[in-house]
C-alpha cells in the first residue's frame, strides 16, 4: 500500500495505536499459568470491543491448506511463529519466551506487529537473544528510506543479529501490508545494501527480525502453521508496521 490520503494516513496511525495497547496489555497479562488461549480471547476481545476486526482470524495465506484460526500468533521457546493458541492446551511456564503477533483492520487499513515476552526468569543467553532481535528491529526501521532498497533494511537486520552470535531464520521475513495482511515487496531478514526493490515514501511495511540461538534451520509443525527451529533452540521475534515518510520511517504500531 502506498499512503496517499491524510484520511488514510490517520486510520494507519490509530489503527497502529489500538494494536500497541492491545499488545501491551496482552504482554503484561502473559505469565506462568496462563494458557495460549487465554491470550487469544483476550485479543480477540479487545480488538472487536475497539470496533475493529482481527485481520489473522480466517485468513488463508498463500501455500496453506486452511484459514488460521485464531485471532493472535502465541509462538513458545521453539517455535519461530504463527504458533496456534487455541487448538491445543499450552500453559506458559516460568522460563519460556512467548512471541505474540498479532493484526487487526482499522478503518479499512491493517496493522501488524509482535513481541517477544519473557515468562518470569530466563537466562541470560535468552535476554541477549531478545535483546538482540529487537536491537535488529531498531537497525532494521532506521535503514528504511525512501529511495533506499529493501537489501538495505535486509543487510541492517543480519548485521545486529549475526554479531550478536545468534542466527537469522532466512526462510522467514517482513512484508507490505496495507489493505491485505501480506503484499509486496517480501522484506527479507538478510540481505545486501544497494540491492532489492526501491522504497518508496509512502509505503506500509511490517518489519519482523526472526532470531534462532541455535541454527537457523526451521520445518513445519503438522498443524501446517507453527514454524518450529529443527534443533528445538529458542527463537526470538519482533514486528512493527511502519510508513515511510520524507526523512525516514514512522513508526505506528510503538508498544
Amino acid at each position: 500500500m502506498i499512503i496517499k490520503t491524510e484520511a488514510e494516513r490517520a486510520a494507519l496511525i490509530e489503527g497502529g495505536k489500538r494494536l500497541a495497547a492491545i499488545l501491551r496489555a496482552l504482554g503484561a497479562k502473559a505469565a506462568p499459568g496462563v494458557t495460549a488461549h487465554e491470550l487469544d480471547a483476550l485479543a480477540e476481545e479487545m480488538i472487536r470491543t475497539g470496533g475493529d476486526e482481527p485481520c489473522f482470524k480466517g485468513y488463508t495465506p498463500e501455500g496453506a491448506a486452511r484459514p488460521y484460526p485464531a485471532a493472535l500468533c502465541v509462538s513458545i521457546n521453539d517455535e519461530v511463529v504463527h504458533g496456534i493458541p487455541n487448538e491445543s492446551v499450552k500453559i506458559l511456564k516460568e522460563g519460556d519466551i512467548v512471541g505474540l503477533d498479532l493484526g487487526l483492520r482499522h478503518g479499512g487499513i491493517v496493522v501488524d506487529a509482535a513481541i517477544t515476552v519473557a515468562i518470569g526468569a530466563v537466562n541470560e543467553e535468552t535476554l541477549r537473544l531478545m535483546r538482540a532481535t529487537s536491537a535488529a528491529l531498531a537497525a532494521g526501521i532506521a535503514a528504511a528510506l525512501p529511495s533506499g532498497r529493501v537489501g538495505d533494511i535486509g543487510h541492517a537486520i543480519q548485521e545486529v543479529i549475526e554479531d550478536a552470535g545468534f542466527k537469522v531464520v532466512k526462510e522467514l521475513g517482513g512484508h507490505g501490508v496495507g489493505t491485505l495482511v501480506h503484499e509486496e515487496p517480501f522484506i527479507s531478514n538478510f540481505g545486501k545494501r544497494g540491492t532489492g526493490e526501491l522504497l518508496e515514501e509512502g509505503m506500509v511495511l511490517a518489519l519482523e527480525p526472526i532470531a534462532s540461538a541455535g541454527k537457523a534451520a526451521v520445518v513445519v509443525a503438522p498443524d501446517g502453521y507453527t514454524f518450529r527451529t529443527k534443533d528445538g533452540s529458542k527463537s526470538a521475534h519482533y514486528e512493527h508496521t511502519i510508513l515511510l515518510e520524507n526523512g525516514g520511517a514512522t513508526v505506528v504500531t510503538v508498544c
